[in-house]
């Protein structure tokens, strides 16, 4: 049995957490996984489409593709599965032209209308999908995970007079922490020993509080977030930020160290307030949360523990593997269905609320009912 995946391309991030991950786990049930860049050009797509019929299954991640060519691809599909990980219906936080494209929108019907099963990778992303005119039992949740040991937490003792932030992102997503500037400011003052390491492809300068610039690499970023001391993450709270799945929250929680976040979209899902973590709203939330872990070691390292326990049960490929392989391989059936905070490892459908449902895109959806 074979599986074609279509990504925007193998290394993005995407691909890497919510396709290959999954690998050696078709693999080993007898699938092979080919993953294609979707080809650039109305000629060179159709092409590829042509050659895609002699695949079992065909995966198209996150591409909202034209009217012609998705039914091209419909056409030449046996099972096609879509998979998103983002409000791809929205434009983004940072488009002056704001959040809702009629053109998306559409698109985003389409897809996931004549898809025969759609991966979510939270909740707020399948209601957007049944919303959209998606059957219910045609929608599962399968977060964005991580390899429970992928990363291996380092001793830390915390450096002299202080201890470091890390953050990782990339241009694209820094505008949201550019935006609390004031907020990162006014923690440099109240904790002078306090450093933030960036890792990403762009940098801040964030005087007085000191900036470790950390080119990000796919070969060094597991190292440079386990060499830090609290992960940290601040979203705005719109309709693009409440479809992200918190992939960096789940690098911080693989290298073994609290986070502290604000509480928006899945954050609250991720993180266990006074658990493995702090959700933090005002800025005294947040110079309480550093107060408190910076002058704690042997709190940060249970929490630390902590947010590795919760990884592996509830947001590692290992205990997902199941329920992607059953989705690859009968998309639209399942045997059984659990919520996605309880059983991670089962399989998680919606089923559509029948009375006051908008599918007006434009309003906000309304918290999705799963089956139980």
């Amino acid at each position: 049995m074979k599986v074609l995946a279509l990504v925007e391309s193998r290394d993005h991030v995407c691909c890497r957490y919510r396709v290959r991950a999954f690998a050696s786990t078709l693999a080993a049930s007898g699938w092979s996984l080919a993953i294609e860049p979707l080809a650039r050009g109305p000629f060179r797509r159709f092409l590829q489409f042509r050659e895609a019929e002699g695949y079992d299954t065909i995966l198209l991640q996150r591409k909202l593709l034209p009217a012609w060519q998705l039914g091209e691809l419909r056409r030449r599909s046996r099972r096609l599965i879509f998979d998103f990980d983002d409000a791809v219906l929205y434009r983004d936080s940072n488009d002056p032209r704001g959040p809702h494209d009629r053109r998306r929108v559409d698109r985003f019907k389409r897809t996931v209308s004549l898809a025969d099963q759609v991966i979510a990778g939270n909740a707020f992303l399948a209601d957007c999908a049944t919303r959209a005119g998606a059957a219910a039992e045609r929608v599962r949740v399968i977060p964005t995970c991580i390899a429970a040991g992928s990363t291996t937490p380092r001793p830390r003792t915390g450096r002299e007079g202080g201890i470091d932030l890390t953050w990782i992102g990339s241009a694209s997503t820094l505008a949201g922490l550019e935006r609390q500037r004031p907020l990162w400011e006014r923690l440099g003052e109240e904790f002078p020993g306090l450093r933030l390491r960036m890792v990403c492809d762009r940098f801040l300068r964030l005087d007085p509080l000191p900036v470790v610039e950390i080119p990000w690499s796919q070969e060094s970023e597991e190292t440079e977030i386990a060499s830090a001391d609290v992960g940290i993450s601040w979203i705005p709270d719109d309709l693009w930020s409440r479809g992200k799945c918190g992939l960096k929250i789940l690098q911080y929680q693989a290298a073994g160290l609290p986070v502290v976040a604000n509480p928006v979209g899945v954050h609250p899902e991720l993180i266990r307030h006074g658990v493995d973590g702090f959700l933090a709203t005002t800025t005294e939330d947040w110079v309480e949360a550093i107060r408190t872990l910076s002058g704690d070691r042997s709190l940060r390292e249970a929490m630390g523990r902590e947010a590795r326990k919760s990884l592996a049960a509830r947001y590692s490929i290992e205990a997902w593997a199941s329920t992607f392989l059953e989705t690859i391989r009968f998309p639209g059936k399942s045997s059984g269905s659990s919520p996605l905070t309880s059983q991670p490892g089962g399989s998680t459908l919606l089923r559509r609320r029948t009375s006051g449902r908008s599918t007006d895109l434009t309003r906000p959806p309304r918290p999705f009912q799963s089956t139980t």
